[in-house]
């Protein structure tokens, strides 16, 4: 892709005298709920309110916590997976409309016919009613699904395609083999893996994606926890590459904040790429979900929030984008539990009242 995703305006980085009673508040949930440790901003479309990275990489540590830490995004995955859709929409090597056995049509004839008229769409907006799959799934195994990275989605989806629909009447279907198939036909359409389509808009945006558990590439990254504390070792999970394009990048938190302040930016018509239009159609353009992007407006408050949140097995994560207030709140936790979440929220709401107006 020869600049393909054209220039992000730069960020600011300043703290307001919200950063330090923030800080101390946050670092409360962090003790209270469990957490290791916590990192979250505060971005406008021009600006870093706040930027923060509490506690331990290690539960039981002293490996304190900075500002660069890696953290596994889980699904937020597909807000990355969905603007890349976009930009090569954009630029014409794919159609929203693109039906994947167009791309694929050796799959075909194997696959359930429910599936025959599915597109890029589709896929990218949760209306493909494929079976939910994630990381506890024990079928299918790893002795059926062979080859290169690439060869083992290709292999994974096909098998995914055999399956059953879900039959049920719904708006949307929470699937991530959605995700996985959306990612399949970005590299039929680009002749590219999916992990260099994300490097490339990295290289493009000033930000350093990884893959998997960021401890597995350097031991001093944060490890995630289960929900009993205990540290997730570092390894090389098979099924977090079949689910790359769904769930599977880790990245720092201002490197994130770069991604979501891309997406206020384009709200308010400072994108290169995309017009207003384009750029609301992609966060809220469909009902309930779209491109990437679950949205509501706030009962309380008449604000309409785009969201997604990741829940990887030992992360959490949380990005919440409002333009009516040109502020975005992204939260990042190295453990995945139910109280860790009910702490994020505690923090989200204060962070969301504090800079709500």
């Amino acid at each position: 892709m020869n600049r393909l995703f054209s220039i992000v305006i730069l960020l600011t980085f300043f703290t307001t005298t919200f950063g330090q009673s923030n800080s101390s508040f946050a670092d409360s949930i962090r003790v209270k709920y469990k957490i290791p440790e916590l990192a979250y901003a505060v971005v406008s479309s021009d600006s870093i309110w706040e930027i923060q990275a509490l506690g331990v990489q290690r539960v039981n540590s002293d490996f304190k916590a900075n500002i660069n830490d890696k953290f596994r995004i889980g699904s937020n995955t597909k807000t990355i997976t969905s603007y890349i859709s976009a930009v090569l929409v954009k630029q014409g090597k794919i159609k929203w409309d693109t039906k994947f056995f167009d791309l694929y049509p050796e799959l075909k004839t194997k696959s359930n016919s429910a599936y025959y008229d599915l597109t890029l769409r589709d896929f990218l907006t949760f209306r493909a009613n494929l079976i939910k799959w994630s990381y506890g799934n024990t079928t299918p195994t790893k002795k059926e699904i062979k080859g290169s990275n690439q060869q083992q989605r290709y292999e994974f989806v096909s098998w995914i395609l055999q399956q059953n629909p879900v039959t049920e009447k719904q708006l949307t279907y929470w699937s991530n083999p959605s995700y996985v198939a959306a990612g399949l036909m970005l590299e039929k359409a680009t002749g590219k893996a999916y992990e260099t389509l994300v490097e490339e808009l990295g290289n493009e945006l000033g930000i350093n994606f990884g893959f998997g558990q960021p401890n597995f590439i350097d031991i001093n990254q944060p490890w995630g926890h289960d929900e009993n504390l205990e540290p997730e070792k570092p390894s090389l999970n098979y099924k977090l590459n079949w689910l790359s394009s769904a769930g599977n990048i880790n990245v720092s938190l201002p490197d994130y904040s770069k991604f979501i302040q891309l997406q206020l930016q384009g709200l308010f018509g400072k994108s290169k790429i995309f017009t207003v239009e384009e750029f609301e159609y992609l966060h809220y353009g469909l009902p309930e979900f779209s491109f990437g992007w679950k949205w509501y407006v706030d009962e309380k408050t008449n604000l309409k929030y785009s969201f997604h949140e990741g829940n990887p097995g030992t992360f959490l994560t949380k990005a919440f984008i409002c333009k009516d207030t040109d502020k975005a709140f992204i939260i990042f936790a190295n453990i995945q539990s139910d109280e860790a979440d009910k702490g994020l929220k505690i923090l989200l709401d204060e962070l969301k009242r504090k800079y709500g107006s």
